[in-house]
């Protein structure tokens, strides 16, 4: 089993009609993301946990570009699987 961390989204369906500058930050954010589970999960850390949202590990959420997005960690991929961007108010 690969320890490379990816991650994905469905470009359509999640990041249809957000503007680019939102959705490139969500993406080199999302990718800083992954090549530090790497290092964290190497380390024995429980990466389900990472950002904001209620424990155990589910939905979490990550500020981006002035809004944020969700994503679900799935270390037995290992994979971020961003399922929401919100852009900001002014952006909407």
């Amino acid at each position: 089993m690969s320890t490379d961390w990816r991650w994905e989204y469905g470009h359509d369906h999640v990041a249809g009609g957000i503007p680019s500058h939102v959705v490139t930050e969500v993406e080199r954010l999302a990718g800083r993301l992954a090549g530090r589970l790497v290092d964290l999960a190497g380390t024995g850390v429980d990466v389900s946990d990472i950002g904001n949202g209620p424990p155990p590990a589910g939905l979490r959420r990550m500020d981006a570009a002035g809004g944020w997005f969700s994503c679900l960690v799935a270390p037995r991929e290992p994979l971020i699987a961003v399922v929401r961007i919100v852009p900001p108010f002014e952006a909407l």
